[in-house]
């Protein structure tokens, strides 16, 4: 299965994608979208347009995305509310579900640890895909998003089989 993972924002929208073959996981691409425009509906159209050649691209089965935590800055926020729906959008415009994942349950699910720092985090990203070499921070945590909702479609099929069972 193919899944992406997103780091939503506006400035810099961190995309990984990976493949699993049973409990084998590959790196197939990642990189940063950095949205072009003053205006933040110029922004938000770049976002998409930017994701979506991704997403067209890389046929993805399966997407997540990071959850929203909020910040001191209201303001900010709202923005990255905004780039988050954009984000969103284009996965679920492609006809696939969009796995939600707050931050520490990433961190959790590829380090260990739900308060691992950004080193730690593309540690492992790098000692489990061993072929890749995000471009940013935002790369790798869209690469740890998408091994995140691998894991829990892998663990949440296992389930399902043993409850029919």
């Amino acid at each position: 299965m193919r899944v992406m993972g997103i780091d939503p924002g506006l400035r810099a929208c961190g995309w990984g994608v990976i493949e699993t073959e049973g409990a084998r996981i590959r790196h197939v691409a990642s990189g940063t979208c950095r949205p072009e425009g003053v205006a933040l509906g110029d922004r938000l159209l770049s976002l998409y347009t930017l994701l979506r050649a991704v997403l067209v691209a890389q046929a993805p089965e399966a997407a997540a995305i990071e959850q929203t935590f909020v910040n001191k800055n209201g303001q900010g926020t709202l923005k990255l509310g905004q780039a988050r729906g954009v984000a969103m959008l284009v996965p679920a415009q492609a006809g696939l579900r969009v796995g939600e994942y707050a931050p520490n349950a990433v961190k959790k699910a590829v380090v260990g640890v739900g308060h691992a720092d950004k080193a730690q985090v593309l540690h492992m990203v790098r000692l489990q895909l061993p072929d890749c070499d995000p471009d940013s921070a935002d790369a790798t945590d869209a690469l740890a998003i998408a091994m995140c909702h691998a894991f829990h479609l892998q663990s949440s099929g296992r389930l399902a089989a043993a409850m029919r069972a």
